[in-house]
């Protein structure tokens, strides 16, 4: 075989062998985008950083944040689910973009399933119910009676249509037999700036981002819209102790747009929950309230899959469609 014909088989080889390399070096010199569908700010947005920190420190490539928000974060996850498959585009998903959303949209630009490959579930986050501090009802119970006196009178603000802060006023609305008026914004912020002037009388908000406010006396909380009270909170009665059942938690996850090559996608599963792990990440946010999480793709599957079928029941029974 003559040197020329050895050279050019050589090189072929390597060339080969290229993509398998740069894959075992995931994720290079490359920029990993990691989309958050909601406003900068919010939960999604905080986590989504923490993320973009860490892994980058942990796997020494560079993590950025991209916020695209709309539609109830559908906007921003459509465009990762048409994202090349190739790990350098990632999105925050919550149980709204990945349960919620499907049940209550009458069309959605992508499949929460098909088009997706969980990585892990990052956190889960209690959402609070709160009224404007003039409000003249100090428990939930005084709520109750004012909505029932009243029907129609009141309004309550969400992050969006189809979020878990809509969707657990929807479910608290069919518990109680009681009616509000929807007043669906773009972000937290502006919920809690309305709710703050008295535009609207009625939110569910993640904690992260009413907790501050209600501890500054400018918004009252009446209870935590989990099935138990919380660490941070323990004078604050959870919804559950007068509605039986009630949970509207919230929850936080990370994903890649289906195709991603199974060993990347392992790897930042692998990271995720090692971070998640992190003692000062767990100390940050458990200061928030957060729970952190850390799950493996599986149980992640497994708690999506739960998770639809539960709030495609809730959206049913509030009648709730998006068209």
């Amino acid at each position: 075989m003559s040197i020329t014909r050895r050279t050019i088989i050589a090189a072929a080889c390597l060339a080969a062998a290229g993509p398998a390399f740069a894959q075992g070096e995931y994720p290079g010199s490359r920029v990993v985008t990691i989309v958050v569908p909601f406003a900068a700010g919010g939960t999604t947005d905080m986590l989504g950083r923490i993320l973009a920190d860490r892994l980058g420190a942990r796997l020494g490539g560079r993590f950025i944040v991209e916020n695209r928000a709309g539609a109830g974060g559908n906007t921003g996850v459509a465009a990762v689910a048409r994202a090349p498959a190739d790990g350098y585009t990632l999105t925050m998903g919550t149980v709204s973009t990945h349960a919620i959303n499907p049940a209550v949209y009458s069309r959605l630009p992508f499949d929460h399933v098909k088009d997706f490959v969980p990585i892990s579930q990052v956190a889960s986050v209690p959402n609070i119910l709160m009224v404007n501090i003039d409000l003249p009802a100090k428990s939930v119970p005084e709520l109750i009676d004012l909505l029932k006196k009243n029907p129609g009178k009141y309004s309550f603000g969400s992050s969006g249509a189809g979020t878990s802060t809509h969707m657990a006023a929807e479910m608290f609305k069919v518990a109680t037999g009681t009616d509000m008026a929807h007043v669906p914004y773009r972000s937290s912020g502006q919920v809690t700036q309305d709710l703050l002037s008295g535009q609207i009388q009625v939110s569910f908000d993640n904690i992260t981002i009413a907790w501050p406010h209600v501890q500054e006396g400018k918004i009252r909380a009446l209870a935590t819209a989990t099935p138990k009270r919380l660490e941070v909170a323990k004078d604050l009665p959870a919804l559950a102790e007068f509605i039986p059942g009630y949970d509207a938690s919230s929850w936080h996850g990370f994903f890649a747009p289906a195709g991603v090559p199974k060993e990347i996608v392992a790897k930042l599963s692998a990271e995720t929950q090692a971070i998640m792990k992190e003692p000062a990440v767990i100390e940050q946010l458990r200061k928030l309230g957060v729970d952190p999480v850390g799950s493996s793709q599986d149980a992640f599957a497994a708690h999506i899959a739960a998770e639809t079928t539960r709030w495609a029941e809730v959206a049913q029974k509030a009648n709730v469609k998006i068209e």
